[in-house]
């Protein structure tokens, strides 16, 4: 509505509104964090973990009022209608730029429950954010690296059980477990850096992954699928906030997780294969889709141009 401002005059005004936005859900957020980690109720723990993911829902769908407030993105999404709030969901996404997050949170949101996102055990302690970031019960995982583990034997698998004991909160309430399994945004440097046998994608990171539905696979039963693609290029967070997306392509994607995903990554060399030629080849058909998706747009913008042509040479 407010797209038609210069550019710096967008950013700016949207940036305030993301600031004021998250300021006033934080208070309430970090108010309720604390009472969670005080009253150890079982009950007690149930009705706060609903609030402050209903907060956490509210913060996002102001962000996207904002966004359609200041900016013009047009979204073309296919797939939403194979999803519920009920479904216990491990989401699976390219990643090229931090506005892909934006998207997500604006694309699934009351699609399915709030995107949680696993976390190294140390970020706990990070000041406020950490407590938030319990309470919302982003899951925290303690993973040892194999180095760690040859000195110290003893701990081999206790990472795993650490990790199991946490999630078994998600036993009774539906979690979309949320995972950019490159690791890192792609660029063409990195790409070419790793020598990537995709077009379009980073190498994937196995480990993970399976650490992921080896410590959830009793809960998790759906992966979503999302390819993102972005038609005038990938854009920085700053061509974000100044309006400059005009177009985004989300497709949408699902497949049950079969008990085969399941299983020791770390100590059963077969498991640990098979499941490196799944994930490989999952990764080949998203490079494909974005390719597909890459051509498709193409063709639209050609008969866009010949149609002006055409109007033009009958004037």
């Amino acid at each position: 509505m407010l797209n038609f401002l210069p550019a710096p005059l967008i950013a700016l005004l949207s940036f305030s509104f993301y600031a004021l936005n998250t300021a006033f859900w934080v208070i309430p957020i970090v108010v309720f964090s604390l009472f969670k980690a005080l009253i150890p109720f079982s009950f007690s723990q149930k009705i706060f973990s609903y609030l402050l993911d209903l907060m956490a829902s509210n913060w996002v769908a102001i962000n996207t009022f904002n966004q359609k407030l200041f900016t013009k993105m047009a979204f073309q999404v296919t797939g939403l209608d194979k999803l519920n709030n009920k479904d216990w969901y491990l989401v699976l996404a390219n990643h090229q730029s931090w506005v892909d997050i934006v998207v997500l949170q604006r694309v699934l949101h009351g699609e399915i429950p709030f995107l949680k996102f696993f976390l190294k055990k140390e970020l706990i302690y990070v000041p406020i954010l950490g407590l938030a970031w319990w309470a919302l019960d982003f899951p925290f995982m303690k993973r040892y690296s194999q180095s760690f583990l040859k000195k110290n034997p003893q701990l081999r698998g206790k990472d795993l059980k650490t990790t199991r004991k946490a999630c078994k909160k998600f036993k009774h309430k539906p979690v979309s477990i949320m995972s950019f399994i490159e690791g890192t945004r792609f660029t063409q440097a990195k790409h070419d850096k790793q020598n990537s046998p995709y077009n379009y994608l980073l190498k994937p990171k196995a480990g993970g992954v399976a650490f992921v539905l080896d410590a959830m696979g009793e809960y998790l039963t759906t992966i979503v699928d999302v390819t993102i693609y972005y038609p005038e290029g990938i854009p920085s967070f700053g061509d974000f906030l100044m309006g400059r997306i005009k177009k985004v392509h989300v497709e949408i994607h699902t497949r049950e997780i079969d008990s085969e995903l399941s299983g020791d990554y770390m100590n059963d060399r077969t498991h640990k294969i098979a499941f490196q030629k799944w994930l490989t080849q999952f990764w080949h058909e998203k490079d494909a889709r974005l390719e597909t998706m890459r051509q498709n747009s193409t063709q639209s913008v050609d008969k866009y141009v010949n149609s002006n042509a055409d109007n033009s040479a009958d004037n």
